[in-house]
C-alpha cells in the first residue's frame, strides 16, 4: 500500500544543547553505471548516436592486380532524456531549528537528493523503473534488463557463473571492460575459500566499492538488483558487459531548488501549511547501443538465504586445488 509523503517536522529531530558536526546516516551508494560508463556531453532532447554496422575489411593486392570494394555500413541509435526530479517538503519549524542549532538538515536534504538522482541512473537505466513507484515505467523502451544474454548464478558455484557471463559477451564479439555485483553477490565471491581455508579471490577484498575479479574492474552496488526501490523484484545480482556500448550524459541539472509558495507536489499550499520544499532536478540522456554488449547474472535459483553462504565442494586430488 503507497503512503502519501509528509512534510519533516521538528518532532523527527533531536536539538541537543552540544551538537557534534554533522548527522549520522546509512551509507546510501550512487550509480554503478555512472562510474562503469564513460559520461560524454550532450545537449537537450534526442540525440542520435551514430553506430558502425559493418566493418571494412583490408584487401591483400597482388603486383598489377585490380583493386575490390569492402563494404562499410553506419546506422543510428537514439539517446533519450528522462527528467528526474525529487522534492522534500520541511516545515518551518525545521527550518528554525537548524539555523539555531546548526545541525546541517539543508545540506543534508541536498546530499540526500543528489544520491536519490545518482541512483536514478541505474534504476531507469538498468531496470526501467520510476524511482518513487518501484514499478516498470512505461516511457522507458529498453534498459539493460533486456539483454538476452543471461546465466543462473548457481548457489556455491558463484564465480564459475561469472565467468561463464563474460564468456557471452565475449561470444558476441565484445571485449568485457567491467562487471557490476550485488554486493551479497561480491561478498559470496570474496569469501569463497579451497580445501586448505586459503581465499580464492583475495583481490575482491569484502565485496564493496570497487574490486578485481580475474583482473577485470568490477563495481559494486544495490542497483544492481535495484533494492530497495524495485516493487518486484528483479534477481539481477551481476552484470558483464563492454560499457561503452550504454551512452549516458547529463543534459540539464537543477541544484537543490528552495520553494517557499504554491503547492509544488500537489499537498496543498506552502505558506498554508507553514512548509517550504526542496527540490533538484536533473535531466539524463540514456541509450544502449547494443543489448549483445552485455550478459546477466541471474539469481533467482538461490534466494536471499543462499547469498553469503559459500559452500567449497571437496577437489578429487591436490591437483585441483587452485593455489
Amino acid at each position: 500500500m503507497t503512503t502519501t509523503p509528509s512534510a519533516l517536522k521538528t518532532s523527527s529531530l533531536v536539538l541537543p544543547t552540544q551538537v557534534a558536526d554533522g548527522i549520522w546516516k546509512k551509507t546510501v551508494d550512487g550509480s554503478v553505471l555512472a562510474r562503469l560508463a564513460k559520461r560524454r556531453p550532450q545537449k537537450f532532447g534526442e540525440v542520435k548516436q551514430m553506430t558502425l554496422t559493418g566493418t571494412p575489411r583490408a584487401e591483400l593486392v597482388g603486383e598489377g592486380e585490380n583493386k575490390g570494394p569492402s563494404e562499410i555500413g553506419f546506422g543510428d541509435k537514439t539517446v533519450v532524456p528522462r527528467k528526474l526530479q525529487v522534492t522534500v517538503r520541511v516545515t518551518d519549524e525545521v527550518r528554525w531549528a537548524d539555523a539555531d542549532y546548526k545541525l546541517g538538515v539543508w545540506d543534508e536534504i541536498e546530499d540526500a537528493n543528489a544520491k536519490a538522482l545518482a541512483r536514478a541512473l541505474d534504476l531507469i537505466g538498468i531496470h526501467k523503473i520510476n524511482p518513487l513507484t518501484g514499478n516498470v515505467a512505461t516511457t522507458i523502451s529498453e534498459g539493460v534488463i533486456d539483454c538476452d544474454n543471461t546465466v543462473t548464478l548457481a548457489g556455491g558455484k558463484y564465480d564459475e557463473a561469472l565467468e561463464s557471463a563474460i564468456g557471452l559477451v565475449l561470444a558476441n564479439g565484445y571485449a568485457p571492460d567491467g562487471i557490476a555485483l550485488d554486493p551479497m553477490y561480491s561478498y559470496s565471491i570474496a569469501m569463497m575459500r579451497d580445501n586448505d581455508n586459503r581465499k580464492l579471490y583475495p583481490e575482491m577484498g569484502f565485496g564493496q566499492g570497487e574490486v578485481s575479479f580475474n583482473g577485470l574492474k568490477g563495481l559494486t552496488g544495490t542497483t544492481v538488483s535495484g533494492k530497495p526501490e524495485i516493487a518486484a523484484a528483479s534477481n539481477l545480482l551481476a552484470i558483464a558487459g563492454y560499457w561503452d556500448a550504454f551512452r549516458w550524459g547529463v543534459q540539464r541539472e537543477i541544484r537543490a531548488e528552495l520553494i517557499e509558495y504554491g503547492d509544488p507536489d500537489g499537498l496543498g499550499d506552502l505558506k498554508r501549511k507553514n512548509q517550504v520544499a526542496i527540490r533538484s532536478e536533473i535531466v539524463y540522456g540514456v541509450g544502449i547501443m547494443d543489448l549483445d554488449a552485455f550478459a546477466l547474472g541471474d539469481g533467482a535459483g538461490i534466494g536471499d538465504a543462499g547469498i553469503g553462504q559459500v559452500d567449497v565442494e571437496e577437489p578429487a586430488d591436490e591437483s585441483d586445488v587452485r593455489a
